[in-house]
């Protein structure tokens, strides 16, 4: 069935109909093209433009779709219609019949398409988030196991410092947090809702689409009918976070790639993630790496592509617009596979950890240390780096190390060496001076893992049940807060107060249903404290409070708090989650001022304990 035809005398020619169909490819958005539609009739109920009986009728034929579609994602293709929305309709029409024509009242497919496809780029940016995630973690868990590994580390692809392994890790565990943090931006962007606009100049429907576009969870309605339909900017957002983690993920690729060759022989592939050659018995390939890079051009390719065919398209919406589908899913499935494999390999990697830090050793990277040490001794950099060439170009023509070169021999390029200098010249002094914030040292990889350890589990909060609190959560927020206020475990507070610190409040959710709450309180001495911390019975004993907690010490993070404290009666619970014991009587005054306001000030249970960011 059609969705047009009325106007037309003749059926269209077989050829133009495959070329201008797009079933065989816009079937995957069957689930947001109904959940679409399930919402525009009870949209068009609370219009009056239909009965209540038609549209749970209509609800329940589309429900009953949408758990076919689920059950068989490719049933759409078995049909010859135009596209999923025609698709949809029929099956409409087949199953309750004349009310099923109903549904497209005030509606087009243009806004209908913009819809569903920004459905769908909402719920792939969720699933792109959690593949970043799973690959973080991993290479955390890698940096953790090789923290203290020496490795060869390079510019120009020539030795250059030493570098450990953990934080060479540590470096795409940073890239990947930008890239999820650019689609969080991406989802914000995306969260506007074009249905209602009708085919350009909005719908005749006496529609709320402020409570259509809640219900279909966006956080708001598009505001010009033109720009709804036509819209395309979301897709090229999510296209360009996929575009910049493949590049992420194709360097990650390389440098494992080359760490593996004979050449440098510091990593070693698993069997597992291996391929072998036809001809030569003695190879060992690293193919899944070479695919992840390979496959980097494909996402950029599609990036560009959807680029050039909105360029220059005038208002509002044009045929064009259907070729902004399959490049985007080729995309998106392609870097979300590339992420789980990413996930999947990193445990099968491993450092050869005694032959590496001898190549660590070679080519001279102690040669930096060499002029530290002389400008330890009182001579300015730029003449130490010249003393320091000098000895270098000696050493290699003699086919030595510096460090195997004797003393008399060093101090013939300067006096001011002494016996002390063997000391620079060790692999481990030149690692271990690397202290600062961002250094390959010891104590600062420790201190960059705990950094990101903490970020990964802020991260997975946010991606499952936790998010800043809104106006709209208020009356909840008081309800929770009175609730453990009558246990005696919070003090109370009344509705104005909570509305104008809302900004300070996180939400636990189940089921888009708020279940729990807690709050940052920021002193005047940059000091912060996590207070009014409850769930509901029925949200405890899964783990949202510690959601909860990690949320907010991101939050802290995030404004440069360096100190985070509890005052509790559960103090197992805060120390589970690496918050460590403090005495009150330290606390700044202003923290205990809250205490006037307890009913136990004078028999106080709490036990203080702060967490260090």
């Amino acid at each position: 069935m059609s969705l047009w035809g009325g106007r037309f005398s003749a059926p269209s020619a077989a050829e133009f109909k495959q070329f201008n169909d797009s079933l065989r490819f816009d079937y995957v958005l069957a689930p947001f093209d109904i959940q679409a539609s399930q919402a525009w009739a009870k949209s068009l109920q609370q219009a009056g433009l239909l009965t209540s009986a038609e549209q749970q009728q209509l609800h329940d034929a589309l429900g009953d779709l949408l758990k076919a579609v689920q059950a068989n994602p490719e049933l759409p293709l078995k049909s010859d219609a135009e596209d999923i929305h025609s698709w949809v309709e029929a099956q409409l029409i087949d199953k309750i019949g004349a009310t099923a024509k109903r549904l497209h009242t005030g509606r087009s497919r243009n806004d209908l398409v913009a819809t569903d496809l920004r459905l769908f780029c909402k719920a792939t940016c969720e699933q792109l988030i959690n593949a970043n995630l799973a690959a973080i973690q991993q290479l955390l868990l890698f940096a953790e196991r090789y923290q203290a590994a020496p490795l060869p580390g390079y510019t120009h692809l020539q030795r250059a410092q030493p570098i450990m392994a953990g934080h060479w890790a540590l470096a795409y565990v940073q890239m990947l947090q930008r890239d999820v943090s650019r689609l969080k931006e991406m989802r914000k962007r995306a969260d506007v809702c074009p249905l209602g606009s009708g085919a350009l100049a909005g719908t005749t429907a006496a529609i709320d689409r402020e409570a259509l576009a809640h219900e279909l969870g966006f956080r708001f309605a598009s505001e010009n009918s033109l720009d709804g339909v036509s819209d395309r900017d979301f897709a090229l957002d999510i296209l360009h976070c996929a575009a910049t983690g493949m590049l992420h993920l194709s360097r990650i690729a390389e440098d494992v790639i080359f760490y593996c060759s004979g050449e440098s022989g510091c990593f070693a592939m698993s069997d597992r993630i291996s391929s072998g050659s036809s001809l030569m018995p003695q190879k060992k390939n690293p193919d899944l790496f070479e695919l992840l890079r390979g496959k980097t051009g494909r996402v950029l390719g599609q990036q560009h592509a959807l680029q050039t065919t909105l360029k220059g398209l005038p208002l509002a919406y044009n045929k064009d617009m259907q070729e902004d589908k399959e490049g985007l899913f080729d995309a998106l499935q392609t870097y979300q596979q590339c992420l789980q494999m990413l996930a999947f390999a990193m445990p099968e990697l491993s450092v050869n950890e005694a032959h590496a830090k001898q190549q660590a050793q070679l080519g001279y990277s102690n040669a930096t240390e060499f002029a530290d040490y002389l400008v330890s001794k009182g001579m300015p950099f730029r003449d130490a780096h010249h003393v320091t060439g000098q000895a270098v170009l000696f050493a290699q023509q003699q086919g030595q190390p510096l460090e195997d070169l004797d003393i008399d021999t060093l101090r013939g390029f300067s006096d001011l060496i002494e016996p002390d200098v063997y000391a620079f010249l060790e692999l481990d002094y030149g690692l271990e001076q690397r202290r600062a914030i961002g250094g390959t040292a010891p104590s600062a990889i420790k201190t960059a893992l705990k950094h990101a350890n903490d970020w990964l589990h802020a991260a997975e909060a946010a991606s499952k049940h936790v998010r800043q609190a809104r106006l709209s959560d208020a009356d909840k927020i008081c309800e929770l807060i009175a609730y453990w206020a009558a246990q005696g475990e919070n003090l109370p507070r009344d509705k104005a107060d909570v509305l104008q610190a809302i900004q300070s409040f996180a939400v636990a959710e189940i089921d888009d249903e708020v279940v729990g709450c807690a709050a940052l309180y920021v002193y005047s001495t940059g000091l912060a404290e996590i207070r009014s911390l409850g769930l509901f019975p029925q949200a405890q004993g899964k783990g949202m409070g510690a959601e909860l907690v990690a949320f907010l010490l991101w939050k802290a993070r995030e404004l440069g708090i360096t100190r985070t404290i509890v005052l509790t009666r559960v103090p197992e619970f805060f120390g589970k989650l690496n918050f460590r014991l403090t005495v009150k009587d330290k606390l700044p005054e202003k923290v205990m001022k809250d205490c006037e306001l307890c009913p136990r000030k004078d028999n106080c249970d709490e036990t203080a304990l702060e967490y260090l960011l």
